[in-house]
């Protein structure tokens, strides 16, 4: 981190970037007056009130696969990244249409379309599965949602359902039992680790390093057998490697920023091989240009692969901080 980066931030025309800038990298709390005054004028943006729009249009149209980066689902991640919560405009309602559908186990359902030939039983319906219920959760605790009873199953069965091999592939009524997804049933899902770890870092759990532990060895391991050995279809080779924001699918930006939030991982030499790749990717000033993008975001500069992104930028150096100090 230097000087110029940070007077960077400071200066770009993104207000989430101000002032996630201001929160996460200097330190100063919601109610430093400038601090304040970025907030507002994130909420106040054109940009994110389009992007509100977009996720208040819950449950939207029947998802038909999981890394659809127009679905509203990566528009309720993309706002819980941003920082966004319960009491800004248009959240309230967004979050009782979220609520609105809840599995007898407790996750939150997607409107999704289910295939007959994936063990379905065709057409759309309200079901849940491991590659899009625990980002519903991700986003319900960032609003501030921790303490509702809601949320609250939600997590008990998240955390439930972990095996010794990390998280598996799942998914609820009315899929049918021998629903497993396109892999072996024994493997774990990388993808279903790595949200479902993203989510439970938002909480205090007293039983985090025996839960939460088997789901980043998932990541770790995967990283380390890179271009030779694929779980569900996952792999971390040159993909895998693309520069990209929102964090829609499983790639290096993801997966680095997720660990980074587990600071048992800090030390780890695979995750620091991570790190050191993702070093790599900036420029001579420090910044990050993305090396790939999702049409559906077009005019964020994050899906912008000929100028350099203060977001992306923004999270790498947070990352790094959280790692480094």
């Amino acid at each position: 981190m230097n000087d110029d980066l940070i007077q960077w931030f400071m200066e770009c025309d993104e207000p989430w970037t101000r002032y996630r800038t201001m929160i996460d990298l200097q330190g100063l709390d919601d109610r430093d007056p400038e601090a304040s005054a970025s907030r507002q004028a994130m909420v106040d943006h054109p940009q994110i009130k389009s992007l509100i729009e977009v996720a208040a249009s819950w449950p939207g149209y029947g998802l038909k696969r999981h890394n659809d980066a127009k679905h509203p689902l990566h528009a309720i991640a993309t706002l819980a990244d941003f920082g966004l919560n319960a009491n800004d405009p248009g959240m309230k309602s967004l979050i009782e249409r979220i609520t609105a559908h809840q599995d007898e186990v407790g996750f939150f359902q997607t409107y999704s379309h289910l295939y007959e030939r994936f063990a379905g039983i065709g057409g759309e319906h309200w079901t849940w599965m491991m590659c899009d219920a625990p980002t519903l959760l991700y986003g319900l605790l960032e609003f501030g949602m921790r303490e509702d009873p809601q949320v609250v199953k939600a997590i008990e069965y998240l955390q439930g359902i972990i095996r010794e091999n990390g998280w598996p592939c799942a998914g609820g009524a009315p899929l049918k039992p021998s629903f497993k997804g396109p892999g072996k049933r024994e493997d774990p899902c990388p993808y279903a680790n790595l949200i479902a770890l993203k989510a439970l870092s938002q909480i205090d759990n007293p039983n985090g390093g025996r839960i939460q532990g088997a789901g980043i060895e998932v990541l770790l391991q995967h990283w380390d057998h890179a271009y030779d050995h694929k779980l569900y279809l996952f792999g971390t080779g040159s993909k895998f490697r693309n520069l990209k924001y929102p964090f829609v699918w499983y790639d290096i930006l993801h997966v680095a920023d997720v660990l980074s939030l587990y600071p048992e991982v800090h030390g780890d030499a695979r995750y620091q091989a991570m790190l050191t790749e993702l070093r790599e990717m900036a420029d001579g000033e420090g910044k990050y240009t993305a090396t790939s993008m999702y049409q559906a975001w077009k005019g964020w500069s994050f899906a912008d692969k000929k100028h350099p992104s203060p977001w992306i930028t923004f999270l790498v150096q947070r990352l790094l901080q959280r790692v480094y100090g």
